[in-house]
C-alpha cells in the first residue's frame, strides 16, 4: 500500500481566527439591538414638559415675526406724522398770505367785495382744514404711542400668545361679482386693510373721518362700483369707530356696508375672502398748496 505523501511544510489552521470574528460580529449585533431598544423606549417616554418647551419655542418664533411687523407699522406712522407736520406748516403759510390779502386798503376791498367774500370763504375752509390736520396730527401721535405700548405689551412668554382670528363668510354667501373691501374698527380707530396693497390707519373721530383725504379717496373709488361692499370687522371696543366709518360710507357715498363682530385681539386672517377681495389704485400724493392757483383770488392792481 502506498504511503501518503508527507507535506512539505506545516499547514495553517483558520479555525481560531474565524471563531474570534464570529464572536466579534455577534457582540456588535447585540450592542446595536440594545441601543435601538433603548432609543425606542426613550422616544416613547418623552417628558411632557420637554414637548411643551418645543411647542413654546415654535410660538416664540411667530411672536418675534409679529413684533417685526409692528416695528414696520411704527416706522410708517412716524413718517406719516412728519408728513402731517409739513402739511400744517404749508397751510399756515397759505393762511398768512391770505390774511395779508384781506388786509389791503379799504377802497380795494369795497371795489372787489365779491372777491373778498370768496377769499373769506377760502380762508374759513383753510382754517377748518388746518384744525383738522392738527387734530389728525394729535391722533397720529396718540396712535404711535398706542403702537409702542402694544409692542411693549407683546413682549411676553409665547404661551400667552393670542392665536390669529380666521374671518369666515356668514349667511348664504354673496354674488360672484361682488367686490369686498375690509375695514377694521377698534380702539377708536379705523384701518383700511390692503385696499391698495397696504394698510392705512386713521382716527375714527367724526372730524378725522370727514377730513381724511386717503379715507375719502377710498370711499369715492368704491362708490364707482355699485356691486362693491365694505365689510367692517368690529372689535370688542370698535362700536363707535364702526358707527362713524359706516355712517360716512352709507350717507355720503351711498356704499353698501356690512358688519362682522370679531372676538378677541388676534391677527385677522382673510384667506377665505381672497376671491372676493377688491383693489383700487393707490391714493394720489397730496397736492402742494398754491395761493396763485385759479381758485385763489388776487386783488386787482391799485389805480
Amino acid at each position: 500500500m502506498a504511503k501518503r505523501r508527507e507535506s512539505e511544510g506545516g499547514e495553517v489552521s483558520l479555525f481560531p481566527f474565524l471563531s474570534i470574528l464570529a464572536c466579534l460580529i455577534g457582540a456588535l449585533v447585540f450592542m446595536i439591538v440594545v441601543l435601538v431598544m433603548a432609543q425606542m423606549n426613550k422616544a416613547k417616554g418623552r417628558d411632557p414638559e420637554e414637548i411643551r418647551r418645543s411647542q413654546d419655542y415654535i410660538k416664540l418664533r411667530k411672536e418675534i415675526e409679529e413684533r417685526k411687523e409692528l416695528d414696520v407699522i411704527l416706522k410708517e406712522k412716524l413718517a406719516a406724522l412728519e408728513e402731517l407736520q409739513k402739511q400744517v406748516n404749508e397751510k399756515q403759510q397759505q393762511f398768512i398770505k391770505l390774511r395779508k390779502l384781506l388786509n389791503t386798503s379799504k377802497d380795494i376791498q369795497e371795489a372787489n367785495l365779491k372777491i373778498s367774500q370768496q377769499m373769506q370763504k377760502e380762508l374759513d375752509d383753510l382754517l377748518t382744514e388746518i384744525e383738522g390736520l392738527k387734530f389728525q396730527q394729535a391722533e397720529s401721535k396718540k396712535a404711535i404711542a398706542e403702537l409702542m405700548a402694544e409692542i411693549k405689551k407683546r413682549h411676553v412668554p409665547e404661551d400667552k400668545k393670542i392665536p390669529p382670528v380666521v374671518v369666515q363668510p356668514s349667511g348664504s354667501g354673496m354674488a360672484e361679482d361682488t367686490k369686498v373691501y375690509f375695514v377694521e374698527a377698534g380702539g377708536g380707530a379705523l384701518k383700511v386693510l390692503g385696499a391698495w396693497g397696504e394698510e392705512y390707519r386713521l382716527s375714527a373721530t367724526p372730524e378725522v373721518v370727514v377730513a381724511d383725504a386717503k379715507f375719502n379717496y377710498f370711499l369715492a373709488e368704491i362708490a364707482k362700483n355699485p356691486k362693491s361692499l365694505i365689510l367692517f370687522l368690529v372689535r370688542d371696543d370698535g362700536a363707535g369707530a364702526f358707527n362713524n366709518g359706516a355712517g360716512r360710507a352709507e350717507s355720503d357715498y351711498n356704499i353698501r356696508v356690512g358688519k362682522l363682530p370679531i372676538p378677541g385681539r388676534g391677527v385677522l386672517d382673510l384667506a377665505l375672502f381672497e376671491k372676493f377681495r377688491g383693489t383700487i389704485p393707490p391714493p394720489p400724493p397730496p397736492a402742494p398748496a398754491d395761493p396763485a392757483a385759479p381758485g385763489a383770488a388776487t386783488p386787482p392792481p391799485a389805480k
